[in-house]
């Protein structure tokens, strides 16, 4: 598990600020506000924000609620790159005082303190820690031709009852879509979450 610095962070490496719908799980289709946080440590090979390694903007806790204060939304979705390898708590506290409902989008390496958050979504990657797999809301697992009924029974043993368990089919392909919908008709208290923003073409 890598450790993150103690100290808090000043400025939050930002790639983009946007304003659009939710595409994926349980809010899909609903109106929200974008903060991908620049950087991550894995760099999948599939990943499909790879763009978002880069840092555009270096921005105070307090710049990044101006930003979105334009906006006429109080969901505010925190996502990469990987937002849990900079410190969030500032952002989070703030967001807060000003009445954001608060979503997290994470690999699930880092433990997070998800008091101030109001609904976490994992996609686990190559390392998942225990803890914040236990706290999350929901799970999306990225899935494909090779994925088994068996690998995701495995990760449903680790997480809270209530915690929704999605299966996105990788790439939206055909072949991954079928693949999911054969699991699911398995074992049906999984979900389908495809993604619809690229359906739909939009951000």
């Amino acid at each position: 598990m890598r450790t993150l610095p103690a100290s808090s962070v000043n400025k939050y490496k930002v790639n983009e600020i946007f304003y659009s719908l939710e595409g994926e799980g349980l809010f899909s289709g609903c109106p929200a506000i974008f903060v991908r946080l620049a950087g991550c440590t894995m760099c999948c090979p599939w990943c499909d924000t790879k763009y978002a390694q880069k840092t555009n903007f270096n921005l105070t806790a307090e710049q990044v609620i101006k930003k979105i204060a334009v906006y006429p939304c109080k969901t505010v979705v925190l996502t990469g790159g990987e937002p849990t390898e900079q410190n969030l708590n500032p952002l989070l506290k703030l967001l807060k005082k000003n009445k954001y409902q608060i979503h997290l989008e994470t690999n699930g390496a880092n433990l997070i303190d998800t008091k101030l958050i109001d609904f976490c979504t994992l996609s686990p990657k190559a390392y998942i820690n225990a803890k914040t797999l236990k706290k999350a809301d929901a799970v999306k697992y990225i899935t494909d031709t090779k994925t088994t009924l068996q690998e995701i029974e495995s990760l449903q043993e680790v997480l809270n009852k209530k915690t929704l368990f999605y299966l996105q089919p990788k790439n939206n392909s055909k072949e991954n879509i079928k693949q999911c919908l054969k699991l699911i008709k398995q074992k049906p208290n999984l979900r389908l979450s495809v993604q619809l923003h690229k359906f739909l073409n939009i951000k």
